[in-house]
Formats: structure tokens, C-alpha cells, sequence
């Protein structure tokens, strides 16, 4: 499945869209949960105009620069509307290098491991403290009551990335605990 696809479907269809426009969104508004490349989302545009589900207008910027400004088309929305009620099975766990470290700690000094992992404490308090000014600031600029405007989805997916890295915090200081305070066992 062309899970991208559905990504510039849906952005397209909140409003027209420059494909700089697009790449800012896949940078700022989806980067806590999908992530696409400048280098994936034009071509990726092309496939979806020589499908029919979105069309472009040539506007002019300034004095000369050409911009193509994206709209959805009508089969581009049933297209995207069926995507959205579709059932999508558990996706696979992403990837987490430091993890993957940690489940080898038995190869690094305490020394070592102490310090990947308070480093990697500061990493996600800092990330934490990010997310939460960004939640203040789309709270004080929005009103999210309405389960049927976009800002709604903002706070809500928002939302769910604090708790992620909260969790995250949470498992890490646990560690630091564990590894400075062993437990004896018989």
C-alpha cells in the first residue's frame, strides 16, 4: 500500500497545496508519527495527478517563479474517504537503535551503560519539553472542541506523542534505577 499517498490525499484535501507546502507539513504537522522525504513526495505528486486524484494550477510567485498549487480531485476524496475506513492490521514495531543497544548491555561497563542511558534521558525530556510548548502553543492559537476540524487531529496525534515520550522517560529513569541499585537475587 502507498501509505504516502493517502498522507498528500488528506492534506490535499484540507486545502491546496504547493508541494513545498506539502514537504513543510510532512516536517512540522505529521512529523511526530509518519515522516516523508522531499525526494519521495514529488514523484509521489505525479503519481497521483496521472491517476487523477489530484489536479494542479501553474500560479506565479513573485515576478517569475512557477508553483504548481494541488487540489483534490472528486475521485481523489472517495478515494481517500475509502482508505479511511479501512480496518489496518498492527503495523510492525518501528525500528529503536538505542533499544536495540540496551537489550546488549551486558557487553558495556556500568560506567558505559549509565551514560547511553542518562543521555538518552536528557534527549527525551528535551523532546518532551518541545512537544509540550508545541501543545500550548496549537491551544492558545485553536479551538480543538470540534471533533470535525483538523485541529482536532493535530491535538489528539499531539497528545499522543507526549504520552509516548513520557512512557519512554519513564522506562528510562526505571533503568537508571535498576542499573545504579541492582537487585540481588539467591
Amino acid at each position: 500500500m502507498r501509505t504516502l499517498k493517502y498522507a498528500i490525499l488528506g492534506l490535499i484535501n484540507r486545502k491546496p497545496l504547493t508541494g513545498y507546502d506539502i514537504t513543510k507539513e510532512f516536517n512540522e504537522g505529521l512529523v511526530e508519527f509518519w515522516y516523508a522525504k522531499h525526494s519521495q513526495i514529488y514523484p509521489e505528486l505525479k503519481k497521483l495527478t496521472d491517476e487523477g486524484l489530484i489536479s494542479y494550477e501553474t500560479v506565479i510567485q513573485g515576478e517569475k517563479l512557477e508553483k504548481k498549487l494541488y487540489t483534490i480531485t472528486e475521485s481523489g476524496k472517495k478515494d481517500l474517504q475509502k482508505w479511511l475506513t479501512e480496518d489496518e492490521p498492527l503495523e510492525p514495531t518501528p525500528k529503536d537503535i538505542f533499544r536495540l543497544k540496551a537489550y546488549f548491555c551486558d557487553e558495556m561497563d556500568i560506567d558505559t551503560l549509565l551514560k547511553q542511558f542518562k543521555s538518552q534521558l536528557n534527549k527525551h525530556v528535551e523532546r518532551l519539553n518541545y512537544l509540550k510548548n508545541s501543545m500550548g502553543e496549537l491551544l492558545n492559537k485553536k479551538d480543538i472542541s470540534k471533533i470535525s476540524c483538523s485541529s482536532f487531529g493535530d491535538y489528539i496525534v499531539l497528545n499522543g506523542a507526549i504520552m509516548r515520550e513520557q512512557s519512554y522517560i519513564d522506562w528510562l529513569e526505571d533503568c537508571i534505577k535498576r542499573i545504579e541499585n541492582p537487585v540481588k537475587t539467591k
